[in-house]
């Protein structure tokens, strides 16, 4: 799991919380360190914060979109939810939406629901069964 937020206090109340749940938590500040380390982490979701420096959130999920490596990572939007950026989310390819503030169980669910997915190849490239689907939540 690879949470990325500029801001620290929701980076870690994210984390605290999936970790309370059991997941395994990767955390980066921008969309440019978390494109340095999703080849290196190999996340199973990656949840994205919109407005951040350097790189946001909308620019990073359309690069892992566009890598072959990633393009098959669920990618969630965790922000305000505007309908720019929910319209600009969906054009980019992420696959679910959380709108801040959030409930934890509802983060939880979330992350639970796109990491039960099986329509993504696996990492060495071979496909599963299925046809993804696009959540909004």
């Amino acid at each position: 799991m690879l949470v990325v937020d500029d801001n620290k206090v929701i980076r870690q109340l994210i984390r605290v919380n999936l970790e309370l749940e059991g997941f395994e938590v990767v955390t980066a500040a921008d969309g440019v360190e978390c494109l340095d380390l999703v080849h290196r982490v190999r996340p199973d979701v990656i949840t994205l914060d919109v407005v951040m420096p350097r790189l946001d959130g909308l620019q990073t999920a359309t690069r892992l979109r566009s890598d072959p490596r990633t393009r098959h990572l669920p990618v969630a939007i965790i922000s305000a939810c505007t309908p720019y950026e929910v319209d600009s989310g969906v054009a980019a390819g992420v696959d679910a939406f959380l709108a801040k503030p959030f409930e934890p169980t509802e983060l939880v669910r979330l992350v639970r629901e796109l990491m039960g997915r099986k329509d993504r190849p696996s990492l060495d490239g071979r496909r599963s069964a299925g046809t993804a689907e696009r959540a909004a939540g």
